[in-house]
């Protein structure tokens, strides 16, 4: 079978799990109204523990599905990707990065900092699971939709919106190859023009120097040595918010925010959800207090 039509069918068989209740952690319904808003507030941070939960549960479901190619499927931590299937009758082992979302924060917080050069073959997609608690802010995870896309496309859109020498700079990660599994590096770093401590018209005139064709990002050797030598002639910062995943300008990406944005759940868009509870003004605070009070009523009424 090839590679690519096996990778196919266990992305299609993932989105099978939409609209499932992932029963491996359930955040209790609070004693008072006042105290599900102060959770509301907090049950994003939930997120890293739901992210490895939904690894094992996706690895779990992919392993119950049948490929039509034998091989198994493991979860990677650490490593890359998160989900890898290794078969001896496919040309290329085939893999699941998978990233979970918590649409009522504030920005979609994961990041994906993979090298381009990971995804040569296209033999590994991303998975972007958004999911949320039966009753918005408690109760048992329930993946609302799953966005599965291309890994290089979306690394190829990250650099491209990032990378705008002498502004900004993207470096591949040094060749680790010779090291043990757990050494080698494969991640992209975002690196910020200091202005107070370099001169920008000077750096503009420098990359002069490496033609028109310098703005179109590489990864190849000789492209990654002109931009070190860039950073090495003047001073830049590294970037913590680099690779943000809300932050790339990738289609496929924005489309899905705004699809899950417009998805009804428990009787209000996710976008008003959202507006509820990021809406610090008394009467934000008074109109999520009423929606838990009903919420309340819809959980008593599951009893």
């Amino acid at each position: 079978m090839d590679y690519k039509l096996a990778l196919k069918k266990a992305c299609d068989e993932l989105k099978g799990l939409v609209g499932k209740q992932i029963d491996v952690i359930d955040v209790k319904q609070p004693a008072s109204v006042e105290g599900a808003i102060q959770l509301s507030k907090i049950v994003s941070k939930l997120s890293p523990i739901i992210g490895n939960l939904l690894e094992f549960h996706s690895v779990e479901h992919l392993n119950s599905c049948s490929l039509g190619v034998e091989g198994k499927w493991s979860r990677q931590d650490p490593g890359f990707p998160d989900a890898l299937f290794q078969s001896k009758n496919l040309s290329n082992d085939i893999g699941i990065e998978i990233k979970a979302w918590f649409p009522l924060a504030t920005e979609m917080t994961a990041r994906f900092r993979d090298s381009q050069d990971a995804f040569k073959k296209d033999n590994i997609n991303v998975a972007l699971i958004a999911w949320l608690p039966e009753f918005v802010f408690w109760g048992k995870p329930i993946i609302i939709d799953i966005l599965i896309t291309s890994g290089k496309s979306i690394a190829e859109a990250r650099d491209t919106h990032y990378f705008s020498p002498p502004d900004y700079i993207v470096l591949e990660p040094e060749d680790t190859s010779s090291r043990t599994g757990n050494l080698q590096q494969s991640n992209t770093n975002g690196y910020k023009f200091q202005v107070e401590k370099s001169d920008f018209k000077k750096a503009e005139e420098y990359i002069k120097k490496f033609g028109n064709d310098f703005k179109n990002y590489k990864t190849s050797s000789e492209f990654q040595a002109k931009v070190r030598d860039l950073q090495s002639k003047f001073t830049y910062r590294l970037d913590t918010n680099f690779a943000k995943v809300d932050r790339i300008e990738h289609v496929a990406i924005e489309q899905f925010k705004s699809k899950i944005e417009s998805t009804i759940f428990q009787g209000k868009t996710i976008k008003e959800w959202h507006s509820l509870v990021n809406n610090t003004k008394q009467k934000g605070h008074s109109l999520l207090e009423r929606e838990i009070q009903r919420l309340y009523q819809s959980f008593q009424n599951t009893l």
